[in-house]
């Protein structure tokens, strides 16, 4: 490498694509690449996500948006690609379940034509929803799952599964540089108030002193992860210099009890909701929590940093600052929650 390449830092800088960057995870990827000194094209239908979250961003020079879907081909000239899209909340992928699966499958692979035609590495944002409701307690990646594959939820399930099989089938047949990550329960500020996960439902419900609506007995679990633990694995995964292409399970592995976030959540707001509960989702899984032994050893050390307590402090502080009245719920359905 030659010193004038070394200072104008062209060996490191990339360009990247980041599929479903206006979301809540994808905007927050978004800004850590882009204030990392990245080319970053932010690439979005709005369908469940709004521009708001990266308006932070267009004062970049490196910072590029697109209103794009991905179920439709797009030719870029490109180094990385970070597939997030897709719809994440259970209301608003079954709001449209056909365009959902479509999404996970056409749009998976034509970004993996792109990444196929541009030479670029691609991570596959999938999900701890190919485990199902689990039979394996922590859920390794050698766990296959217990799926339901014609309930309410399959479109997401099943069309994430399915891009998990597109991705290693174009590894396998045209040398696509892949990488797939599943993720768990996240949550953290820039979270739409409507989008329907538990965190955001519970902590909306709390500020304006409604009751906290938990579906089932509350005694269902599920693993926490603060984004910002996210978007490091996400980093370490995509940059992992070994020819490591996953699945790998990115979450934390402390398990909390859907009754135990909703006190959490009223005391840290210092709300005066009642919890009232409402019948069990169908298919809604019973418990959920990674095994990180994989990450752990392939991903430099990775684990969570960020406890549940600290957490949940910076989120409601981010939805305290917000105007509701700015927010559309992208579909009716913001509910049930994960």
């Amino acid at each position: 490498m030659t010193e004038a390449k070394r200072q104008s830092g062209l060996e490191w800088k990339k360009r990247i694509l980041v599929a479903g960057g206006c979301g809540f995870i994808g905007a927050s990827l978004c800004t850590r690449l882009v204030k990392e000194g990245h080319d970053v094209i932010c690439l979005d239908n709005f369908f469940t996500s709004q521009k708001s979250n990266v308006v932070h961003l267009l004062e970049y020079s490196n910072f590029e948006l697109l209103r794009h879907d991905v179920t439709e081909p797009i030719k870029l000239e490109i180094d990385q690609i970070y597939n997030l899209a897709c719809p994440a909340a259970p209301g608003h992928y079954q709001y449209n379940p056909i365009k959902t699966i479509r999404t996970s499958i056409l749009g998976t692979m034509n970004l993996l034509e792109l990444a196929r035609e541009s030479r670029a590495r691609i991570l596959q944002a999938s999900t701890s929803e190919v485990y199902g409701n689990p039979l394996v307690h922590p859920q390794p990646e050698t766990y296959f799952g217990n799926v339901n594959p014609i309930g309410i939820r399959a479109c997401y399930d099943e069309g994430k599964r399915a891009a998990e099989t597109l991705m290693f089938d174009y590894h396998r047949m045209h040398k696509v540089d892949i990488r797939v990550v599943r993720i768990f329960n996240t949550y953290g500020p820039h979270m739409h108030p409507y989008d329907g996960r538990v965190v955001s439902n519970f902590i909306r419900q709390a500020i304006n002193n409604e009751d906290i609506t938990i579906y089932g007995s509350g005694e269902q679990t599920r693993s926490f992860q603060y984004v910002d633990d996210l978007i490091e694995g996400m980093i370490r995964m995509m940059n992992n210099p070994q020819k490591f292409h996953g699945p790998v399970n990115l979450g934390n592995p402390v398990e909390f009890s859907i009754n135990q976030l909703a006190k959490l959540v009223i005391a840290e707001t210092g709300s005066k909701s009642n919890i009232v509960y409402h019948p069990l989702a169908q298919d809604d899984p019973e418990r959920r929590k990674p095994d990180i032994t994989v990450a752990q050893r392939e991903l430099d050390g990775w684990k969570p940093n960020v406890p549940l307590e600290e957490g949940l402090k910076k989120t409601v502080a981010y939805f305290k600052s917000l105007d509701f009245t700015h927010f559309r719920p992208p579909t009716e359905q913001y509910g049930p929650p994960e």
